[in-house]
């Protein structure tokens, strides 16, 4: 598989950054438009579907008098090394690796006869289990009367704005261990995305249940209930972006067990860094906040979650975790945000470097931690400091660099690590 996947990433680019593909791209938008670094589109697809402000190619579009169609897609390949401390890797043990993080399709349209209704599937080999399942898949009903939308299908629960987000669009490699640990990435249910009509305040509320996803990685209740509400002082229509959110989760154990766990914000690593282990319990509350800020080619945010669990076992245990970060686009872009979904979307660079140009550059600095020991628990405590730099070689070719340092304190031993990690990325 590893021949094959360095042979793909190859190929992949190759295409992308042909002159050929070049040719087809479309003109860049009207500087009279409104301004590009907020949208206010929303579909079934939501943040998986956004597509690049230079279209490279047509031939993965259809447009029919019933259906219309867009195949989209990427590939993420990644290469981490780790230097560990001695009591480090008496906890765990990392060596360097190289492979397939993340290869996907992703079909999504409308119907023209049903304008209001919107669909989308989505199909993914996991690098991990080496493996294809359906990923973020169902059907969109617009009910503009009500301001808002209603989705039935696989989706993101709407909580987290980094989790809600696809991963090909955020601003480090990783998700921080916290979101990892407590929010699964996907579940299939019911969920209504709404708004206010000036647009400060747009909101979500789901419903899910684990009936078609009991055997999934990502299951971790037998149901479960999720509310999101975001405030935009700014009206969600000015080029500045103040994100202010609030969330809550309850979640029923899955078959009367919780395990919470994360890897150290590197896929490739072959331990988790904490670990909850499987308890007995029956269920848990979580609450979050989220404050985003965007002025321009300068962005800062943060989202921290508080996770009480309902386990008489383990003593009610509560586990709490977070991220702050600040990024910066050397080159003078702007990182786009959707005004309705409430999250941020891919960077368009400027000038490509497939036309003579530099792309765009983002220095990004995170610092993340999460503690797991609480009750009877001892999963563990991590803290982790990423610097990193994205080359966004085109809309759609990133490169990504990255170092980060952290430590692990698990049963009164603490253990720091290092990561040198590079990653791939690509999308149609």
């Amino acid at each position: 598989m590893k021949g094959n996947s360095v042979w793909l990433a190859g190929a992949i680019c190759w295409v992308l950054g042909s002159p050929a593909a070049h040719a087809q791209t479309t003109a860049a938008p009207d500087p009279t438009a409104a301004d590009p670094s907020i949208d206010d589109r929303v579909e079934a697809a939501e943040a998986d579907g956004d597509e690049p402000r230079r279209q490279l190619v047509k031939w993965n579009q259809y447009e029919g008098p019933y259906i219309t169609a867009r195949l989209g897609g990427g590939f993420l390949y990644d290469y981490a090394a780790y230097a560990q401390s001695a009591t480090s890797k008496d906890q765990i043990s990392l060596s360097p690796k190289d492979g397939l993080r993340d290869f996907r399709v992703l079909l999504k349209g409308k119907f023209p006869q049903l304008p209001r209704l919107s669909y989308t599937i989505g199909y993914m080999y996991d690098g991990a289990l080496k493996e294809w399942h359906f990923r973020q898949s169902g059907l969109m009903l617009e009910v503009p009367e009500l301001y808002g939308d209603v989705f039935v299908g696989r989706t993101k629960e709407g909580f987290s704005t980094n989790k809600i987000m696809v991963g090909y669009q955020g601003w480090t490699q990783e998700r921080a261990t916290a979101n990892d640990s407590f929010i699964p990435i996907l579940a299939d249910g019911v969920k209504w995305s709404g708004y206010i009509p000036n647009g400060k305040l747009v909101y979500n509320v789901g419903f899910f249940r684990d009936d078609l996803s009991e055997t999934e990685s990502f299951n971790k209740n037998d149901n479960q209930a999720v509310g999101r509400a975001v405030w935009l002082p700014f009206g969600g229509k000015d080029p500045t972006v103040l994100h202010l959110a609030l969330e809550a989760r309850y979640g029923q154990s899955n078959d009367g067990y919780f395990r919470y766990r994360s890897k150290p914000e590197s896929f490739l690593a072959q331990d988790y860094v904490i670990d909850t282990g499987k308890f007995p319990a029956s269920h848990s509350n979580m609450i979050g906040v989220e404050t985003y800020y965007r002025p321009g080619p300068l962005m800062f945010g943060m989202e921290y979650f508080i996770n009480q669990v309902a386990s008489q076992q383990a003593r009610d245990p509560t586990f709490h975790g977070g991220e702050v970060f600040v990024a910066y686009l050397l080159t003078g872009e702007t990182r786009p945000y959707n005004a309705r979904g409430g999250y941020f979307e891919r960077i368009s660079p400027s000038s490509s470097v497939f036309n003579g140009g530099l792309g765009a550059w983002e220095l990004v600095l995170r610092y993340s931690y999460t503690d797991l020991d609480s009750g009877t628990i001892q999963g563990g405590k991590f803290w982790r400091i990423t610097p990193m730099a994205n080359w966004h070689m085109s809309d759609n070719i990133r490169l990504e660099f990255t170092y980060g340092y952290g430590e692990q304190d698990r049963f009164a031993r603490k253990g720091g690590l290092q990561f040198f990690q590079v990653r791939l990325q690509t999308q149609l």
